[in-house]
């Protein structure tokens, strides 16, 4: 079967494994590898911008990570069944006059028997921070994944 793995139908450890690789990717901040995940009629809802496509995914994300500068994710499984995944997630950036921001989100993913996401619908707030309030810095290292998401 070719397609990204794990393959549905999932259970907590491939749904977990299925979050920590959709962060890993964004986080390398590369609209084309990123959207290899999604089938090539994958439909988006992501704030109040809805797409169809990878290569609408590809011209948002590329426009998302020109504007969202030293972006870092951090993901975590919230819920699942056979084919779908719901997910929590926080980010930090900057935009271009330096003003730090985290946004949180939820999102909800379905997926294709490839193991391809055939749509996410994702609603993100943003609440400015100072520099000194990070706390989201680089990719995720090995040593923390699965650990939850601070509210706060």
């Amino acid at each position: 079967m070719t397609g990204k793995p794990p393959f549905p139908p999932f259970t907590r450890e491939t749904a977990a494994q299925k979050v920590q690789a959709a962060e890993d990717a964004w986080n390398t901040r590369d609209p084309e590898r990123v959207s290899l995940a999604y089938t090539e009629d994958s439909v988006w809802r992501n704030r109040d911008t809805f797409l169809s496509g990878r290569g609408e995914i590809v011209k948002f994300l590329t426009g998302k990570w020109e504007r969202e500068l030293d972006y870092a994710l951090r993901k975590s499984l919230w819920a699942f069944t056979e084919d779908h995944i719901a997910v929590r997630f926080q980010y930090e950036w900057h935009d271009g006059t330096g003003q730090w921001w985290r946004s949180y989100g939820n999102e909800l993913w379905e997926f294709d028997d490839t193991g391809l996401m055939r749509r996410r619908e994702a609603s993100i707030n943003d609440v400015a921070i100072e520099e000194t309030d990070r706390r989201i810095v680089g990719p995720r290292p090995r040593s923390e994944w699965g650990q939850e998401l601070p509210l706060r």
